[in-house]
């Protein structure tokens, strides 16, 4: 183990989490917070992050909760004990954030399935274009959050931008085959 002011391994933030077991949507909120900002797991009531600043205002929600529902939140900094924890724990921190950039792939894939669908029933509205917007705007808000918390690098990461911008042009094509629509159409909404 390296002197405590050159080591270079990555400081970690435990939460350990106490709330009282009623009512339990104190429980679900403090989990669906710490979820959302990219906690791991470890075990009931424990979780943890990088001691970095993309997970602080995540962290401090949480703990916000916690103490609002008269639960106790104990932070504590730590270090695995060796090389071979420290990379134990990122390899699970990284897994975590593997698993979410699979989910925003899975859900890249139903959003081009969506507008092909669209497209072959000739369902080529401005009410559509409008919602497929919206959910275009929120697999880029997804995909902000995702790259935030994924401090190691996730393998997906990469492929994930990628199909961010493959949905991004599917979503264009869309948006001129509507328009054409109704230009051809020449109805009332007519740009």
């Amino acid at each position: 183990m390296t002197e405590r002011g050159t080591d270079r391994r990555v400081r970690w933030l435990l939460l350990l989490i106490r709330l009282p077991a009623e009512p339990s949507r104190h429980r679900v909120a403090v989990w669906r917070e710490l979820r959302k900002a990219g906690a791991l797991s470890l075990g009931q009531g424990v979780w943890a992050v990088p001691d970095v600043p993309a997970f602080a205002d995540g962290v401090d929600r949480a703990i916000a909760l916690t103490r609002r529902a008269e639960g106790e939140a104990i932070a504590l900094e730590a270090a695995g004990r060796d090389a071979q924890d420290a990379a134990r724990f990122q390899a699970l921190f990284t897994a975590a954030r593997s698993a979410d950039w699979a989910e925003f792939l899975a859900d890249c894939g139903k959003f081009e399935q969506e507008i092909a669908k669209e497209i072959r029933i000739a369902k080529l509205t401005l009410a559509e274009l409008e919602e497929e917007e919206q959910s275009l705007e929120r697999l880029r808000r997804w995909h902000r959050d995702l790259t935030a918390r994924d401090v190691f690098g996730a393998p997906e990461a990469a492929e994930s931008g990628d199909r961010l911008k493959q949905c991004a042009a599917v979503c264009e094509d869309y948006a001129e085959r509507v328009f054409r629509a109704l230009h051809d159409a020449g109805g009332p909404d007519t740009p």
